[in-house]
């Protein structure tokens, strides 16, 4: 069975059941391109394929041993008109004088396997082979998928016809349920009641159970459960995956499968939905499938079977529950439209689903709980959400309010900025005047400065030029006082006798140099009377210079200046008043000078330098 031959030697079989021989491994290139093509023939999904790909070169030189060792035993042609057969009406309904001869000639082309063994040698090809062996089957020309779908709607009609049939049965004669003949004679006393009750509207049914049982096809539980394998691995492949989403029916039949008795058949099911929830445009199918669900089975609610399986289930199947958690959580959390995902929700929570996951909260399975608590922590809670609108609404207003003083606190902000940049402007524009004065007054300060420094020099140089002249005018009264003195012992010593010759004329004296009139001695005053008591002059002998001056030319006091400030002094000896005649300090008027000179700002600047 499957894609590995069988055959009636035991040596062969011997041979078959050892280890296979393994071949050395290629270079490193020639594996790397043959695993490629394998990867490309197993037309996996790019996750699973990264996986391989991580695979060391000892796995991967296996797994393209084991892909190459694969050999299909039958083509695709071979499994799609078995399955034809079991489809064709006209298989079953013949008249009377061709009845033997069809029935005989439709058992020699199906032979002795049954309908489940076909579909389960199908679903190992579709699961082992080659993409291609699955490409050849799905392609345009063979039509598989269409073939395998039409059977499974068939199974299922089957399916439900006889589980009507089953509860009519229970329901009108119990006692014949429990009999141990109701078991041996299950077709026909399902043949019989549905002879006996059959309505127009399920004639198609009751059809399909006839034609099943006249052909002798297994049971219709059983190939629904195996065509959801092989629909599952159609749908392992990306191009399989493709054509039953494409497909008009394939999703709707599947859904139907839920009916299915067997819990694992179920979980199967709903992990194959749940896939088809997750792609790109895939919810929409799958609330589509519900649609029909609810018209064909005769809901009240959409999802309202699958929640009796949920919550009524007949043994605990830990599976189902999880692949059925699982399942609602897709279809009501996959939604980006909050509006919509309260929709789906509230349509849970109408058919219980909220009050029996209370009771699932504390179940010991963790995969349960895991699934549980997925629903119960992404749960939209209607009334928090209206309570957070009209906190958002108050927010909003507030914010509005906020808005507006912030706004008038910004006028008032742009007011004060502007008043201080015009105040900043002012005072930049003071300050540069004050910098331009203090540099100008810097400038003027050092021009101060260099004249003082000037007139420093300039005094230094007097100052050395009057010690030079007051040294002369020492030398010179020096002179004057030897020759006084000289005349004054003559003068005796002619009194005594004749003089000895004629006497000297005095020497004339150099002018003093100009003296300030603060440090101008005041004149001396008039000699007294007379010569010196006892020792009258000799006649015509000339006066001694300063005395007996005439009256008229006495020079005149002075007024003293009084200044602000102390000023320097230079080092010189007054004259005396009879020296001054004939100098030009005898014609100086000093109150003038004063005036003309602006003797004061003269003090400020000696006061300033000698500070």
């Amino acid at each position: 069975m499957g894609n590995v031959e069988s055959s009636g030697s035991p040596h062969r079989d011997l041979r078959n059941s050892t280890m296979p021989l393994r071949l050395p491994m290629p270079e490193n290139g020639e594996l790397e391109s043959r695993f490629t093509k394998v990867l490309a023939s197993m037309d996996l999904p790019p996750d699973k394929a990264k996986v391989l790909k991580n695979y060391d070169d000892e796995k991967k030189w296996d797994l393209i041993q084991d892909q190459e060792r694969v050999s299909a035993k039958e083509p695709p042609e071979h499994y799609l008109n078995i399955l034809r057969t079991y489809l064709d009406p006209a298989a079953s309904r013949s008249s009377r004088v061709q009845a033997i001869s069809n029935i005989v000639n439709k058992r020699k082309m199906l032979g002795e396997a049954s309908s489940t063994q076909v579909l389960r040698e199908l679903e190992i090809s579709l699961r082992t082979n080659h993409i291609e062996w699955v490409r050849d089957f799905l392609n345009e020309r063979s039509h598989g998928l269409d073939v395998l779908v039409d059977y499974l709607s068939l199974q299922i009609e089957v399916m439900r016809a006889e589980q009507v049939m089953l509860n009519q049965t229970l329901n009108e004669d119990d006692s014949v349920f429990a009999s141990p003949s109701f078991k041996r004679n299950t077709s026909q006393t399902l043949s019989f009641r549905a002879k006996k009750r059959r309505s127009p509207k399920r004639s198609k049914s009751y059809s399909a159970v006839k034609h099943s049982h006249k052909l002798h096809m297994g049971e219709a539980r059983d190939d629904v459960h195996v065509c959801i394998m092989c629909l599952r691995a159609i749908m392992n492949h990306q191009y399989g995956f493709n054509l039953v989403i494409a497909h008009p029916q394939a999703i709707n039949c599947i859904a139907l499968s839920i009916n299915h008795k067997n819990p694992r058949t179920k979980a199967l099911v709903l992990e194959l939905l749940a896939a088809v929830c997750l792609v790109s445009g895939g919810h929409e199918i799958i609330l589509s499938a519900f649609a029909n669900f609810k018209t064909v089975c005769n809901e009240k609610h959409r999802f309202e079977t699958l929640m009796n399986y949920f919550q009524n289930y007949e043994e605990f199947h830990i599976d189902f529950m999880v692949a059925c958690m699982q399942f609602i959580n897709i279809v009501v959390h996959s939604v980006e439209d909050m509006n919509f995902r309260v929709h789906l929700q509230y349509e849970f929570s109408q058919i219980g689903l909220d009050f029996y996951l209370e009771k699932l909260r504390n179940t010991e399975s963790d995969r349960l709980s895991v699934q549980v608590s997925a629903y119960l922590d992404n749960t939209i809670d209607v009334a928090v959400l209206l309570d957070d609108s009209e906190a958002k609404n108050a927010a909003l207003e507030q914010v509005h309010e906020l808005s507006e003083e912030l706004s008038h606190t910004m006028d008032k902000l742009q007011d004060v900025e502007d008043q201080s940049m015009a105040k900043i402007v002012e005072l930049e524009a003071h300050l540069t005047q004050k910098i331009e004065e203090a540099k100008i007054f810097k400038e003027t300060t050092e021009q101060v400065k260099n004249e003082v420094l000037t007139l420093k020099k300039v005094m230094t140089e007097k100052e050395c030029d009057v010690r030079h002249k007051q040294e002369l005018l020492d030398k010179h009264e020096v002179e004057i006082e030897n020759l006084r003195h000289s005349m004054r012992r003559s003068e005796v010593s002619g009194t005594g006798g004749p003089p000895s010759g004629p006497p000297t004329a005095s020497v004339p004296l150099p002018p003093a140099p100009p003296m300030p009139s603060s440090m101008r001695a005041p004149p001396a005053p008039p000699p007294p009377p007379g010569g010196p008591p006892g020792a009258p002059p000799p006649p015509g002998a000339p006066p001694p210079p300063g005395f007996g001056m005439p009256p008229n030319l006495a020079l005149p006091i002075k007024k003293k200046i009084q200044t602000k400030f102390k000023l320097p002094t230079f080092n010189w000896a007054p004259l005396k008043p009879n020296q001054v005649k004939g100098t030009v300090f005898s014609e100086l008027d000093d109150e003038k000078l004063y005036k003309v000179n602006d003797h004061p700002i003269f003090e400020e600047y000696s006061h300033f330098v000698k500070y």
